[in-house]
C-alpha cells in the first residue's frame, strides 16, 4: 500500500487536518493498524474490496467506489482490495495535520 499525502504539517503548514491518497494494488492490504491520535473519514474511490474492523477485526464492510466510511480514534482497522485486475484507491482526511499510526498488535 502506498500513501500520498497532499496536505499536512509538513507539506502546506496545515494546524488541523491531513489529506491522503492511498493505493492499495490487487489482491493486498494495508496492515492492521489504528491511529492514536485522529479520526479518519475515508472515501472510496476506486475498486472495490473489505474493510475490517474492531478489537480482533471481527466486523468486515464490502466496499466499493462511492462509499464513505468512519474511521474512529484507536479503532483498529485494515482495508482489503479483493480485486485481482484493479488498483483500489482511497481519499483518507484527518483532523491532525500530523497522525500518529500504530501497527495492531493482537493480545494473546
Amino acid at each position: 500500500m502506498t500513501r500520498l499525502a497532499g496536505v499536512s504539517k509538513g507539506l502546506v503548514g496545515a494546524e488541523g487536518i491531513h489529506l491522503a491518497v492511498a493505493n492499495i494494488p490487487p489482491g493486498c492490504a494495508s496492515s492492521p493498524h489504528h491511529h492514536v491520535n485522529c479520526e479518519s473519514a475515508i472515501y472510496v474511490s476506486k475498486g472495490k474490496g473489505r474493510f475490517l474492523t474492531g478489537p480482533k477485526l471481527e466486523n468486515t464492510l464490502d466496499i466499493e467506489a462511492g462509499d464513505f466510511l468512519y474511521v474512529p480514534q484507536n479503532s483498529v482497522h485494515q482495508p482489503i482490495n479483493d480485486s485481482l485486475t484493479e488498483d483500489m484507491e482511497l481519499i483518507v482526511a484527518r483532523n491532525t495535520p500530523v497522525e500518529i499510526v500504530e501497527e495492531y498488535k493482537p493480545e494473546n
